[in-house]
């Protein structure tokens, strides 16, 4: 009784290191993730001053939030006046819920690698100077309410995967270069016109069958 008493409590024990273990993998991986971001970043206000990659996980960071489990929630930076790229490893926040940066002078392209972000639920990126396509990938974010990527310089047509994100609210693609029709599917079905506004070879709502929705792009 006694061997096997201490054969489970050993199992126990195990477990509890073993999930110990992962979190703090998961939270190293985040950590790595959130330092390369900051690497690309121009930060004259020292905004990022307190994300020291030798910490255990970045949860003590400012403008970062993080669950029970030490995993990445939030980013919180907008209005920071940071400038640089966006770098594909922020893809690998999982767990992350609120990505905001908007309101900054970032450039480049958005990474397709946004479309792993299964639990995202908004994504605010408006009011930078963002260039090239809306990724199709973003279609993924099943999760996603708010897409807000306004006021950039992004071009080609709106990807027709956003159609079928249900949970999808308020989508804003005003003040860009967009080309073709506005979807009118799905949650477009609800999108207010004015969302839209501001896109020269931007057509109106698309009508479905009689004409490509990618029309004016080439």
């Amino acid at each position: 009784m006694v061997a096997q008493s201490s054969r489970r409590e050993l199992l126990a024990a195990c477990l509890i290191l073993t999930l110990a273990l992962i979190r703090l993998t998961e939270a190293n991986s985040e950590g790595d993730a959130l330092h390369a971001l900051r690497r690309s970043l121009s930060d004259p206000d020292n905004v990022l001053q307190s994300w020291d990659p030798t910490l255990v996980n970045p949860c003590t960071w400012f403008h970062v939030t993080c669950n029970q489990h030490n995993q990445v929630t939030r980013l919180d930076l907008g209005n920071s006046n940071l400038s640089g790229h966006l770098v594909p490893e922020l893809g690998k926040l999982e767990h992350l819920q609120y990505l905001e940066l908007y309101k900054n002078e970032i450039q480049g392209t958005i990474p397709s690698e946004l479309g792993n972000l299964k639990s995202l639920i908004s994504l605010d990126l408006y009011n930078n100077n963002l260039t090239g396509k809306i990724p199709s990938s973003l279609g993924k974010l099943k999760s996603l309410v708010f897409l807000r990527l306004n006021e950039n310089r992004l071009t080609g047509p709106i990807p027709r995967e956003l159609t079928a994100i249900s949970s999808l609210k308020v989508v804003d693609v005003s003040s860009n270069d967009l080309c073709g029709t506005i979807p009118v599917e799905g949650p477009f079905e609800h999108i207010p016109l004015q969302n839209f506004e501001n896109n020269l070879r931007l057509e109106g709502p698309e009508l479905l069958g009689l004409a490509s929705y990618d029309t004016n792009c080439t």
